[in-house]
Parts: structure tokens; C-alpha cells; sequence
């Protein structure tokens, strides 16, 4: 399993509570109705809390600016990625989510890697 990491920040004329209502209500189904064409096996969305929940943990590290939230999608491996780009479905689905991300994601801030997750603690 491959997993892609993307830390989201919201576009600036968005509040924190319209960004992530968008994308649990609009953006989240719009995933699952593609994800297998997209070949995606699990999506999960990890809200942030208001800042003040992290403030004071942000200041003891003297960490940046928080994200809005992460999106976490698994794939089955980097070779079901590579064979996505040779179907124009999949080429098609990858490009109606993007035009929708570009509608609340603040893209150039928002970073994005592919890992291998490697479980310490627990299941």
C-alpha cells in the first residue's frame, strides 16, 4: 500500500468552518464517486480544530502556520498510480477533482508527498 499525504490550507477568502464544510459535504462524495475509477482504496479527512486548541503546542515548538486539514488516500501501489495515467477515465475523474480542489484549496500552499506507512503503535 502507498498512501498520498495532502495538508490542506484553505483559500484566503474562505473561514475554517466554510473550507472544511465544502470539502466534507461537497468534495468528500465527489472522491468516493470516483475513487474506483481512480483506483483509491481508503480516503480519509482529518479536520483541523480552531487554532486556540493548538496554539499553545504550536508556540512550545515554534512550529508554522497550521493546516486546515490533511487528506489521506491509499492506493494499492505506485505502478496502479503510473497505469491510472495511461486511462483516459482516470485521467478524466483526476482532472474534475483537481477543478474542484482549485475551488477552496489554496494549492501552491497546500504540500502533497507520497510514503509508505511503517505502523509503531498499534494496528
Amino acid at each position: 500500500m502507498i498512501k498520498l499525504t495532502f495538508c490542506l490550507v484553505r483559500l484566503p477568502h474562505l473561514s475554517r468552518e466554510a473550507f472544511q464544510a465544502y470539502w466534507f459535504d461537497h468534495h468528500a462524495p465527489l472522491v468516493a464517486h470516483h475513487a474506483e475509477t481512480l483506483q483509491i482504496r481508503r480516503y480519509v479527512q482529518l479536520h483541523s480544530s480552531p487554532a486556540e486548541t493548538s496554539a499553545a503546542i504550536r508556540a512550545s515548538r515554534a512550529a508554522p502556520e497550521e493546516f486546515d486539514g490533511v487528506a489521506e488516500l491509499w492506493f494499492d501501489s505506485l505502478e496502479a498510480l503510473a497505469a491510472n495515467s495511461e486511462r483516459p477515465e482516470a485521467r478524466e475523474a483526476g482532472r474534475i477533482l483537481l477543478e474542484d480542489e482549485r475551488k477552496f484549496i489554496d494549492l501552491p500552499r497546500s504540500p502533497l508527498w507520497w510514503g509508505q506507512e511503517r505502523v509503531i503503535v498499534g494496528a
